[in-house]
């Protein structure tokens, strides 16, 4: 009996290592077809979802209730499962080449506790080789077992787009490989499990590693570049979506928009690519210059703000700004990476101190990774400037009443508005004659 009927049969389990917005989701789908252990070391993380409790917001607390996923932070209960799947972040370091050590790590905790007859699959983005030259041989020395007799391997890149309601785990073609034709037709049977449009079979692991990093290095790229556009058109006085507008009227228009780009996958994705390629002797031209322009965007954002403060007769220092949003995209919890950062620490070089306000967000998180003390929406009055960084829901729904509200008693003219996600509406910010900037 191959291992996948194993698992149908709820012989033998799956078990999900890193449990946040991809494990997660992962690990509570396949729980409605068989057996799973959901592993994350993070015990805060695993008491919540003990308690019903989804703090990523990607199936909700009900469904978190509902689930008969076993949460654990005890590495032993691996060894109950023969199908592990890891999920586990991977970011850069300072410098922005790859920090391996999440994976690394997360494969010594496997390999201590693999058992004969498993398979492992690597969800983690990576650049190519990272599965069968790195995370192989961690799992052989610590489980003292031989990849390809004892244990197979496979990858299987996650595309999962956290705060993404339409576009699921279950209705996103999955990529799939395995290091032999055995273990890619046992993981394919098992991820068609749950992703109901199928799965592609990748020629080789490899194939599956650069397919991850170059899809998402593509998307920053096109978005680098309207975001070039963006600060041409900036100096030139024409507005950028205008533009867009026009443009999209063509069949083939690929309606990308400039903005802040962060999070775990676009913002990081192109440095792996790049970092293997230069280790490898070539020199990015493109994708280096499209990171280069989208790492520099909070910076053209607070310029633009300083600006406006100035034309509307505000003396900087003293002003006071809101920025509503720091997560790195709209109606999603996820602070990683968050490029909205950037933008507040451009201000604090002007000596403008920004109050930030993000519903969506956990506060902890907040103040813990960026130092950054989150208040509430009804909070914000008498000031100087609103800054629209992140479309959520709550922020697009304000009508002007409450939006005039939060500044302090001037002319409109003297009410500066920076719109990053342009979610607000141009003509009539100019019939209302606020001092309106968007990106």
């Amino acid at each position: 009996m191959s291992l996948y009927e194993k698992v149908v049969n709820k012989e033998e389990k799956i078990a999900v290592i890193g449990l946040g917005y991809v494990g997660m989701p992962i690990a509570v789908a396949f729980a409605k077809k068989v057996n799973v252990i959901g592993f994350d070391l993070n015990t805060q993380k695993i008491e919540q979802y003990n308690n019903g409790i989804d703090p990523t917001n990607e199936v909700g607390n009900e469904a978190i209730r509902q689930t008969t996923v076993e949460f654990t932070a005890d590495a032993t209960k691996l060894q109950e499962a023969k199908f592990h799947i890891v999920a586990v972040p991977t970011p850069v370091n300072a410098d922005k080449t790859p920090d391996l050590s999440p994976v690394e790590g997360v494969s010594v905790t496997i390999g201590r506790n693999l058992t004969k007859g498993s398979i492992v699959v690597y969800e983690s983005t990576v650049y190519p080789g990272v599965t069968e030259d790195i995370c192989i041989p961690i799992l052989e020395k610590e489980s003292g077992l031989k990849c390809g007799v004892d244990f197979k391997v496979g990858y299987s890149p996650e595309r999962i787009n956290p705060g993404d309601k339409v576009h699921r785990l279950e209705n996103i073609t999955k990529i799939v490989s395995g290091m032999d034709k055995e273990s890619l037709e046992e993981i394919s049977k098992v991820y068609e499990l749950v992703v109901e449009v199928g799965v592609h079979r990748a020629s080789s692991i490899k194939v599956a590693e650069a397919a991850k990093v170059v899809e998402n290095s593509q998307r920053d790229i096109n978005i680098a570049f309207m975001n070039e556009l963006a600060m041409v058109f900036d100096r030139m006085g024409i507005d950028t979506k205008d533009v867009i507008e026009a443009m999209n009227t063509k069949w083939n228009a690929l309606k990308f928009y400039p903005g802040l780009v962060g999070g775990h996958c676009i913002g990081v994705d192109p440095y792996y690519f790049v970092y293997e390629a230069e280790r490898l002797g070539y020199h990015s031209q493109i994708i280096l210059s499209g990171r280069k322009i989208n790492d520099g965007m909070g910076k053209f954002v607070a310029d633009a703000i300083i600006k406006k403060l100035i034309l509307a007769n505000k003396v900087v220092r003293q002003s006071k700004v809101a920025i509503l949003g720091i997560t790195f995209k709209e109606n999603c919890p996820d602070i990683r990476n968050s490029k909205v950062v950037d933008i507040i620490k451009e201000l604090n070089e002007y000596g403008v101190e920004p109050i930030v306000v993000d519903p969506q967000a956990e506060s902890n998180d907040a103040y813990n990774e960026y130092g950054v003390e989150l208040v509430d929406l009804n909070e914000v009055r008498n000031v100087d400037c609103l800054v629209f960084a992140v479309g959520h829901d709550e922020f697009k729904s304000l009508n002007w009443g409450q939006i005039d509200e939060m500044f302090v008693d001037c002319d409109n003219s003297e009410k500066v508005i920076v719109d990053v996600k342009s979610i607000l509406d141009r003509v009539e910010m100019d019939k209302k004659g606020y001092s309106y900037w968007r990106l």
